[in-house]
């Protein structure tokens, strides 16, 4: 009910601001570019769709040699201590747990093109569980949540674009980012463990913490002293290298185990097909509702009234600068990877405006995406308090980003 309310308002406040603009600025082309807005957006909704049909393919043929030699029950078992915890409902072993574990590790290593498949994956067996297929489940939010806030590990693409834009560190934005995005996701569990009154304080769940802490504490340590361009090829060689020997696992596994791997990866693809015709009516919706809201300026307005009432307080308003990044991430990535690029070039790629920005974009995953594609791809349209839930870690993440910020590039 609350996306329906918030996909709504899209396009209400866009005519209302739009019809200001008309009326009282005198801009009269404002509700053509609405209406290209909505074809342009359409269009992109269908080509996404398109070039994620060979990607969703690949990787459910992948998983479901996986499925098939038993390997993804395998990593279920392994993970059932910890994941029981924070999926109380899901029933211990299920293959879901494994299928969520390699989403979780993809989105950690910036692998999008691989965690999207595998959510899907995910998705698909969490609603073989689920007794109200129209209704997301307790552990159907946890999961989104977990992807919305966007937890990863090495930002490659930032520091890709601030490099191409000429900084002089382009990874001085590591570490905070880092921390930036383990806030988010840390304030998005306990938000879902609240609603949904999951015990967090117990002994897999705290060596889970301590394991994560010490890893990033080693990553920040490793990695922290390597100069742009090593930091650069050793984190992209070390995602791939990952990524390729996952894929040449399961396909050794499969062997191992006697099965048809080529039949099954063949079974497996052909889903890859239905899924992505699937999603697209539900990434029309809201890329047309996240287009005519920028479009109309409504977005502008919202930055400039969030500088105002902060001005108000005598607060430094050096942040406002970066807010159209902070506040688009959670509608588009596309769209917020392009704001980051114009701030950059607008204040400067070594400005704290535009490091914020940057630190901003990689806080936490693009929200409304997310639900859109993996709620549309199981026909969930009850989704409870997930956007709830994802909008407050979303939240945290921009607080956390200006607060870091602040801490690592103020004069």
């Amino acid at each position: 009910m609350v996306l329906n309310y918030i996909w709504v308002a899209f396009f209400v406040v866009a005519f209302l601001v739009a019809l200001w603009k008309c009326l009282v600025m005198g801009d009269t082309d404002i509700f053509t570019a609405l209406v290209n807005s909505t074809f342009d957006s359409s269009k992109t909704a269908f080509e996404i769709s398109l070039g994620l049909t060979g990607i969703l393919s690949l990787w459910l043929g992948i998983m479901k040699i996986g499925e098939q030699s038993g390997m993804i029950n395998a990593l279920s078992r392994w993970l059932s201590p910890v994941f029981c915890r924070l999926f109380p409902e899901i029933p211990k072993g299920h293959p879901a747990m494994g299928s969520i574990f390699m989403n979780l590790s993809a989105n950690m290593l910036g692998l999008d093109n691989a965690a999207t498949p595998m959510g899907l994956k995910a998705m698909k067996e969490l609603q073989e569980l689920n007794p109200k297929k129209d209704t997301a489940t307790n552990p159907m939010v946890m999961f989104l949540v977990l992807n919305t806030s966007g937890l990863i590990l090495i930002p490659v693409s930032i520091m890709m674009y601030r490099s191409q834009l000429g900084a002089a560190q382009p990874t001085d934005i590591f570490i905070p980012t880092l921390i930036t995005t383990a806030i988010s996701t840390v304030v998005g569990v306990i938000a879902v463990s609240v609603a949904q009154r999951i015990n967090l304080l117990n002994r897999p769940i705290m060596l889970l913490i301590g394991g994560i802490s010490l890893f990033f504490a080693t990553i920040i340590w490793l990695l922290g002293n390597l100069g742009r361009d090593e930091l650069g090829v050793y984190s992209t060689l070390i995602a791939n290298v990952l990524l390729f020997s996952i894929i040449l696992t399961f396909i050794l596994w499969g062997v191992w185990k006697r099965i048809n791997v080529y039949d099954a990866f063949i079974e497996g693809a052909k889903e890859g097909f239905t899924t992505a015709v699937r999603i697209i009516p539900y990434l029309v919706a809201f890329l047309v509702g996240i287009a005519v809201f920028r479009t109309s300026g409504a977005m502008d307005l919202l930055v400039n009234g969030i500088g105002w009432v902060v001005g108000l307080f005598g607060v430094d308003t050096s942040f406002v600068g970066a807010l159209p990044t902070a506040l688009m991430k959670s509608l588009s990535g596309s769209g917020a990877n392009g704001l980051m690029i114009d701030t950059m070039k607008q204040y400067g790629a070594d400005s704290f405006v535009g490091r914020m920005s940057c630190v901003a974009r990689g806080a936490s995953d693009t929200t409304f995406y997310i639900l859109a594609v993996y709620f549309g791809s199981v026909g969930i349209t009850k989704t409870r308090n997930a956007v709830t839930c994802g909008l407050i870690a979303d939240l945290a993440g921009i607080i956390a980003a200006i607060v870091v910020s602040y801490f690592f590039f103020s004069d």
